[in-house]
This record gives structure tokens, sequence and C-alpha cells, in this order.
């Protein structure tokens, strides 16, 4: 009844142009009433001819007339648009995604919320109050949604579906019972005893679950106990490393710089030694050079020898050589024992 009203509320004041409800009402010298918009649009192409028509009854005016807003029409859509609004039904009447529809309802379906057995349709609010107040469907079986209809329905014979059939593991209905299904064994099950011992089923997994949790639980924290415990050796281990080498290294650093010291100062020593030898040797092949243009031979054989460095001083610099090369050999080992302790951290 209401959804009636609201039609024929929405017919007398549609505006004749845009066929909407009207927006900004006015009403023209004729009593017709238009969207302000709407008429203005329209007059506008008879600008240049300087006579204006109503679009309805086609008098014409001349000049242009001034429209006002009719102001107690305004107020009255105003109302019908709010009587609108608190008719129309929420959204969520509707059927959405994975909802039963209504199998009355034309164009957009509500949501179903209860079907009949012996109908095998579904209806919404609206379509179900015949079998509530009509004495021919009140003793019809009414259930609550809970999925398709179809689906719970006999493809064969288009009967509900009561029976579960544990030969076939199907549901089937009672004619397929007394028929295809006849003489099974051990097959009868109402659908309430069925759903029962899915439930009773469904709780037991549930529970063997829940047993399982603690453990999994305890699993998970000891693996997190141990990864833990894992990270602080690792931490120790390698900073007791780093600080072992460290403390080789400057071990070795002032060893380095000792020898280099003692070794500098015999090298420039001996150094110093070759250049006076050096400078002792060039004097004398001099003085040779002038005695050898004499005839005083006595003399020449009286040349006392010279006191020179022994040969194995080129072995004394050698010696230098090797100890870097000692160094360098300890330096890849260094680095060889390193890499092999970080290697059995990694496997632990």
């Amino acid at each position: 009844m209401a959804e009636a009203s609201s039609s024929e509320a929405q017919d007398h004041f549609t505006c004749p142009v845009c066929l909407d409800l009207l927006k900004d009402p006015v009403t023209i010298p004729c009593g017709h009433s238009y969207c302000r918009d709407c008429i203005e649009d329209y007059w506008v192409q008879a600008d240049n001819a300087g006579v204006y028509r109503c679009p309805q009854c086609r008098q014409t005016f001349t000049p242009r007339p001034v429209l006002g807003r009719n102001t107690m029409l305004a107020e009255v859509l105003e109302k019908v648009k709010k009587a609108e609004v608190q008719a129309a039904p929420p959204d969520r009447c509707y059927a959405g995604p994975g909802d039963e529809e209504c199998d009355v309802c034309i164009g957009r379906k509500k949501k179903a919320v209860k079907s009949c057995l012996v109908c095998l349709a579904s209806y919404c609010e609206t379509h179900l109050q015949p079998h509530y107040e009509s004495p021919a469907f009140k003793k019809n079986k009414l259930i609550d949604t809970t999925g398709q209809l179809q689906d719970k329905i006999c493809s064969l014979r288009e009967k509900w579906l009561e029976v579960y059939c544990r030969t076939d593991q199907q549901c089937i209905c009672y004619q397929c019972l007394m028929d295809e299904h006849k003489g099974h064994d051990n097959f009868l099950f109402l659908l309430k005893e069925k759903s029962v011992l899915m439930e009773r089923e469904f709780q037991q997994r549930i529970q063997e679950r829940k047993k399982v949790l603690p453990e999994l639980r305890q699993a998970v924290d000891s693996l997190t106990h141990s990864a833990r415990a894992a990270l602080e050796d690792t931490e120790s281990i390698f900073s007791e490393m780093i600080h072992s080498i460290e403390r080789r290294r400057s071990e070795v650093r002032d060893l380095i710089r000792a020898q280099e010291k003692s070794e500098g100062s015999r090298a420039e020593g001996l150094l110093e030694r070759l250049e006076q030898e050096i400078d002792e040797l060039k004097r004398r092949d001099d003085e040779l050079e002038q005695l050898s243009h004499t005839e005083d031979h006595i003399y020449f054989l009286q040349v006392r020898p010279l006191d020179f460095l022994p040969n194995n001083i080129l072995h004394n610099v050698f010696g230098l050589k090797f100890l870097f090369h000692l160094i360098f050999v300890n330096r890849s080992l260094l680095i060889q024992r390193t890499s092999s302790a970080c290697e059995s951290v990694s496997a632990e």
C-alpha cells in the first residue's frame, strides 16, 4: 500500500521535461510546474523568436515570464523525499553474494528468510506473510534458510531430502528410499541424526587438535630458546676470537717494530762501514796506481793489507728478508685457522 502511494506521489510531482522528481520547483503562469533548470533550458531555444511556450499545454507567453520558486511545492517535495527514504528497505534486506534469494521478488531480489518444504520455495519477510495469515499455507512446514534451497531437493523426484544413505554416501528423499535405495544395509539415518554424528565427529577432531596445540607451542618455545642460546654462544665465541686476534695482532706488530728497529740499526752500521771501506779502497787504489810507476818494489810489498768486512754480510742482510717471510707465513696460517674456527662454529 505504501509502495502504491509513493508511486502516485512520484507521478504527481514529476517534472514533465526530465521525468524526475521536481528540483527547485517553479510554476509558470499557466499553472504547470517544472524544475528551474529544465524550463530555463527549454526556453533558451525560443530566445530568438521571443515567444515562450509551456511544454505541456503549449500556451504562449510574451515576454519571457519571471520564474519564482514555488515554496509550498518545494516543502511538499521535501516531505515526499523523506517518506521515500524511510519507506525504502535497507540494503541489508537485499540478497547479496552467497545469500538465498526470494523466489517471488521481481527485479532486485530480497534475501530469503524462510523456505517452505511443501512449496519448495524460499520467501523474504514480505512474501512470507501469506504463510502466516492464509489458512491454506498455515500447515506448511517452514525452515530457516541455510543455503540454496535446490541443494536440499531431490533432483529425481523434486522431494525434500530427509534421509542419508550410508551405502551410497548421499542424501535421498523418502521415495528414493523405497525404490532405488531399497534393501541397502545399515544406511538409514535421518538427516538430524546424521548432523548429530557429524557434530560429534567435529567435536572429536577439535579436541584432538586442542591436545596437539600445547605440544606444538612447547616445540616452538624450545626452538626459540635454542636459537637464542645459539646466538648468545656464537656472539661469545666470535668475541673471544676477535679479542684473541686483536691481542696477537698487537704482539706481532710490537715484534715487527722491535725487529725492525734492531735490524735497522745493525744495517745502518753495516752500511756505514761499507761506505768507509769503499772510500779506503779507492784511496789505496790511487796509491797503488802511483807506486806502479816507481822502481821501489820493496815499499809496494810492505803496504799493510786492509781489514775488510766478512763476506757473510750479505747473509745478514738476507736474514731480514727471511724474517719478513716468516711473518707472512704466520699471517696465512692465522687466516686459515680463523676460517677453520668459523666453519666449526657454523657446523655446530
